[in-house]
């Protein structure tokens, strides 16, 4: 066959066979990462129920991906379980410890080929350091951020890290997406996650922490920067609108009431 015909056979043999890897993530497990009795809402909507207690929920997911497991963010330490903390933002527990589900799962931290944490405050990386050969996926921002002179290390940095700056496709095959999402921090990703029965789902990290914040556009008094934070709404509306995405706010404790905890899962 002459080498133009032969391109062209390959060409189109390459599109009828379409992409040779999956589509879609296998499982995603919704995991009890704590819960945050806080005093005062007004820190997360200023100017709006000042005063008013809040209970926050923190939410990890487990992502089953062929035969690999990522595992997005981590929740408050595992020791919270055995001793709750309290800070001036609110008291911190634990019901179950994020190693006795994965456990349940008979996934142990070595399985867990990939951790993604949204952004380095400490109710998102408090078991990092229980997955020291997983390959952490971080904004370079945050990681620079965090890490800067005179800040407390969040975790050990000496470890496998995969350091993007802006959007990154996990797998290759666009099944589970990091989104990156600043505002709250200069660094803070979101993640795009594919399910065959389920469809698309939007895991926002703290790009919202409750559903009225969410349809408000409000910015939090903590953030890092306000334009970042409208511009990431904006991005994830844009997201959910073309994919037709549930959005799954992280620390919204209705929605994780409404949610299937695992060890059941969504597929």
């Amino acid at each position: 066959m002459h080498l133009p015909r032969l391109l062209a056979a390959l060409t189109i043999a390459g599109a009828l066979a379409g992409p040779a890897a999956a589509q879609t993530a296998e499982r995603l497990y919704v995991m009890d990462c704590g819960h945050n009795a806080a005093s005062d809402q007004s820190r997360w909507s200023p100017g709006v129920n000042v005063g008013k207690p809040i209970e926050f929920s923190d939410t990890c997911y487990l992502i089953k991906h062929g035969s690999q497991w990522l595992l997005w963010d981590t929740g408050f330490p595992d020791a919270v379980a055995d001793a709750p903390v309290t800070t001036p933002v609110g008291t911190a527990t634990r019901a179950k410890k994020l190693s006795a589900q994965l456990a349940e799962l008979n996934v142990k931290p070595a399985d867990v080929n990939f951790v993604a944490v949204s952004h380095t405050h400490g109710d998102h990386v408090g078991n990092v350091d229980m997955f020291p050969t997983s390959t952490l996926l971080i904004q370079k921002p945050e990681v620079d951020w965090a890490f800067a002179e005179g800040k407390k290390p969040p975790f050990k940095k000496e470890r496998p890290m995969k350091l993007p700056d802006g959007d990154l496709d996990v797998f290759g095959d666009g099944s589970v997406t990091i989104l990156s999402t600043p505002g709250h921090t200069p660094g803070h990703q979101s993640l795009l996650v594919h399910l065959p029965k389920t469809g698309w789902v939007v895991l926002t990290g703290d790009a919202a922490h409750f559903k009225d914040n969410w349809d408000n556009d409000r910015v939090p008094s903590l953030n890092t920067s306000a334009d970042q934070t409208h511009a990431s709404h904006a991005k994830l509306a844009k997201v959910m609108a073309d994919k037709k995405a549930q959005l799954w706010i992280n620390h919204d404790l209705p929605t994780f009431n409404s949610l299937k905890h695992s060890p059941q899962f969504y597929d």
